[in-house]
This record gives structure tokens, sequence and C-alpha cells, in this order.
């Protein structure tokens, strides 16, 4: 029997441990809440764990990891983690507890089936997601660097503004506004 087949047939076990040590990198109120909460719009966060997962496991058993999909799916789960306190390893380290799931739930089958050369190339596409998993972390915490240093660009500008120490400088092409020139009803 390959490892497919087998981590086919425990797929609910499996899946669900590792949901839980997903959860478990989330403060204790946080977990409780995503585990209890199964409406997509009052949990948005758990929600999307929970659905993104479980079909970025069936993925893994079709031995993809470079498809468009995949790509969608981590996307969807990275962009989460990256926008909360964790550090690079914490966001992307969920690709890794599956590993650590599948070794403590296969140990048997491993020693006895000698399945560990079919192991080692199941968690190299693991390894394929995982550093897929930062680039698309890396991307989302560029563009959220981006977003604040637009911010404090706009937040310095009009500060000058309101100071007086910067003001705009018309356009010479553009028509000028009726009410700035103080001129109105021209006919």
């Amino acid at each position: 029997m390959n490892i497919e087949n087998i981590l086919s047939q425990r797929r609910a076990t499996i899946l669900n441990k590792w949901i839980d040590l997903i959860l478990e990198t989330y403060p204790v109120e946080a977990a409780e809440f995503f585990k209890r909460k199964k409406d997509r719009f009052a949990n948005p966060v758990g929600y999307t764990i929970f659905h993104e997962i479980e079909a970025l496991y069936e993925e893994l058993l079709r031995g993809a990891t470079e498809s468009d999909k995949v790509s969608q799916l981590l996307d969807r789960i990275v962009k989460i983690r990256a926008v909360q306190d964790f550090s690079p390893s914490q966001a992307i380290g969920f690709v890794f507890l599956l590993k650590k799931v599948i070794r403590k739930e296969l140990e048997d089958e491993i020693l006895e089936e000698k399945i560990a050369e079919d192991l080692l190339e199941f968690e190299s596409r693991l390894d394929e997601l995982a550093l897929l998993s930062f680039d698309i972390y890396m991307k989302c915490r560029e563009k959220i660097y981006e977003i604040k240093t637009n911010e404090v660009k706009k937040q310095l500008f009009r500060l000058l503004e309101r100071s007086g120490m910067v003001y705009k400088i018309p356009d010479p092409d553009q028509e000028p506004d009726i009410k700035e020139t103080g001129v109105d009803n021209i006919t």
C-alpha cells in the first residue's frame, strides 16, 4: 500500500490533528473561538483555516504542489497569518506541522510496511509548499509595508500642508475651479 492511500484512509484523523496543531499557534481564546464558530461571516479566520487546509491536503494527496490552486489555497492562509503577530517562521510553520502529524499517525506503517521512501517523497512536497508559502508571506509583508509607507507619506503631507510649510502647485493645464477663483455665475 502506498502512502497516498494510507493518508487518504486516515484523512479525517490527520486533518483534525493538523488543524489542532495550527490552532495551538494562536492564543487560547482565539483558538477556542476558531473551533467553536463555524460560520464564515462570524469567524472568517477559522473558516478559512478549516476549509483551505482541507483543500490543501487533498491537493497534496494528488501530488500537486506547483499548481495555481495550491498557490491560491496557500495564499489565503498565509495572508491571514502575515497580518497577524507571527514571525515568518511561525506564519509558514503550519506546513511543517503536517509532517509531525503524519509521522506520529503512521509510525507503525513506516516501520512495518517500509513506506519510508514514500514518506520522504511526500515530505519533499511539504518542503516545496513551505518554500512557496514563504514567497507568498514575503509578498504580503511587502504589500503591508508599502501600504504603511504610503499612509505615513499622506499623513506627513497633510501635516505639512496644514502648517503652511507645503502647498499644492496648481496644474497649468487644468481649468481653474470657479469656487477657487472667486468668480460666480459667469455667463
